[in-house]
């Protein structure tokens, strides 16, 4: 029954589209509709954007835990002009400079996360041409220094950045898959929209047949003097607006279909039928069981626990500008000569360290306000994420037991339109015996389109309570898995 139901629902769908030169009819069912969302809607390619930025992002921080290779070279640098030169009495004069100077050096660092430091091993040559009378040829090689930088009591970024950026990039993935089953969810609202509007159309188109039916048996009745002319005129008046409605929904469905075809990006030619859902999830959703994967999954969970390392994050730093100390410290082997291999041969020490300090002797308490202000913004970060935690848990509690009422609700819907379409039908062959009045008639009709729209309604909003709570908690419940996506194919990259 079901089944013809749908056939007939889709062919008189078919011929209340009208104007609309069609060259492709395409029947879409809910999950159809909710699949090439995903791929081709722009909230999808949003959403994917969104998340390539958090890639590129994540990739960053991860490349700079690498050691970096880096190539610095001057070839040539060509200098000729005046400088000044003190004299063995103080004096100063100025002489005058000729030469050619190139210099090369390849350096190895790598990031010190446990101590915030940098260390790196360098290799250098220089080479100086005297360019005025006597071509005077100068070398000087660093064959090999190590070098090391390494703040005392500054805050140690790398260390924060290894426990932020996992959390903020973690973050970014559950937000992009709680992203794509909101898409379906607007999938939903636009499905069900063009879906009702296409209800209306077929109430609308069967109303307006039944009452020219009615009213061509009405004026036969008037003839015989059966019923009065008040009721014949009410019967005439339910042919004006049933054409009136029928026009009316009709373009309601039109633009339904506009909307939906956009957001699917379908050609404008397509016309497109939706199917009513006929099964739903069996499923019953626990409070305390969706709780725990939301707090396992969802991007809100992650976005708590950045928030709060960025509050401990920031108080660091202020405490780090108390004071500032750093170390430089270098080791190697240094070598000049006027040949080239004399650069190498004899090598010398080169050793450099370096102690720098900067400690505030009067600041006004410019340095600790700062420590102050950072500790409250951290309690107050901490009291905020308090309160959106609470706000979480009750939405996401109320949710659930809308959820589960839902199912009721729907089958008390389908029940009500059952019996409304059975009360009309009993109605009209009623009426045309001359037993109710025309106002019995019109109520029970009234009740049969308020009944079939309801049953949409409900239909609707169990769907869209379903693809919320698959959203927050990032767990299909229909199969019993966890809802994941392939992230580098979804933005294309790979590590």
């Amino acid at each position: 029954m079901v089944f013809f139901r749908k056939i007939i629902l889709v062919l008189m769908v078919l011929m209340a589209v009208q104007g609309v030169v069609a060259q492709d009819t395409v029947l879409v069912t809910l999950p159809d509709a909710i699949a090439r969302a995903r791929g081709r809607s722009v909230d999808a390619a949003v959403a994917i954007n969104r998340l390539r930025s958090a890639y590129w992002q994540y990739r960053t921080y991860r490349a700079e835990l690498l050691p970096e290779v880096n190539f610095e070279a001057k070839i040539p640098g060509y200098y000729k002009q005046y400088s000044s030169y003190q004299n063995a009495d103080g004096t100063y004069s100025f002489v005058r400079n000729n030469y050619l100077n190139m210099s090369g050096e390849l350096a190895v660092s790598q990031k010190l996360w446990f101590s915030g430091g940098e260390i790196s091993l360098n290799t250098s040559l220089d080479f100086i041409r005297q360019l005025s009378d006597n071509k005077d040829n100068r070398f000087m090689a660093i064959p090999i220094a190590l070098t090391l930088r390494q703040p005392i009591f500054g805050v140690n970024t790398v260390k924060w950045d290894r426990r932020i950026e996992p959390e903020r990039y973690a973050e970014a993935v559950a937000q992009f898959m709680s992203e794509t089953e909101e898409v379906a969810m607007s999938t939903i609202s636009q499905f069900f929209s063009l879906l009702m509007a296409q209800e209306n159309v077929d109430i609308a188109r069967q109303n307006l047949a039944n009452d020219e039916k009615l009213y061509e048996v009405a004026r036969e009745k008037r003839a015989m003097g059966r019923i009065s002319e008040n009721d014949l005129l009410q019967m005439e008046l339910n042919v004006l607006d049933s054409r009136s409605s029928l026009t009316s929904r009709e373009s309601d469905l039109k633009s339904a279909m506009f909307r939906l075809r956009s957001f699917l990006d379908y050609d404008e030619n397509v016309e497109i039928v939706p199917i009513l859902p006929g099964d739903v999830p069996d499923v019953d959703i626990v409070y305390a069981d969706a709780l725990d994967r939301a707090l396992a999954n969802n991007k809100f969970a992650k976005s708590v626990r950045r928030r709060q390392l960025e509050a401990d994050y920031a108080v660091a730093q202020a405490k780090g500008q108390l004071r500032q100390i750093d170390l430089f410290a270098q080791v190697g082997y240094t070598g000049t000569g006027q040949r080239f291999r004399n650069a190498y041969d004899p090598l010398k020490d080169n050793q450099v360290v370096e102690i720098g300090f900067s400690i505030p002797i009067v600041d006004w308490g410019k340095r600790r306000g700062k420590v102050k202000v950072a500790q409250s913004n951290r309690e107050l970060v901490e009291s905020q994420l308090r309160q959106e935690t609470q706000n979480f848990n009750q939405d996401l509690f109320i949710l659930v037991e809308r959820f589960n009422n839902q199912r009721l609700q729907l089958d008390i819907a389908e029940r009500a339109d059952t019996i409304a379409q059975q009360r009309y039908d009993t109605n009209v062959e009623t009426f045309m015996i001359g037993k109710i009045s025309t106002l019995d008639l019109n109520d029970s009709q009234s009740k049969k389109d308020l009944s079939r729209q309801a049953l949409v309604n409900e239909l609707y909003m169990y769907w869209y309570y379903y693809y919320q709570i698959r959203s927050i908690t990032l767990w299909n419940y229909a199969a019993g898995t966890g809802i994941d996506a392939d992230i580098e194919a979804a933005i294309g990259e790979r590590f």
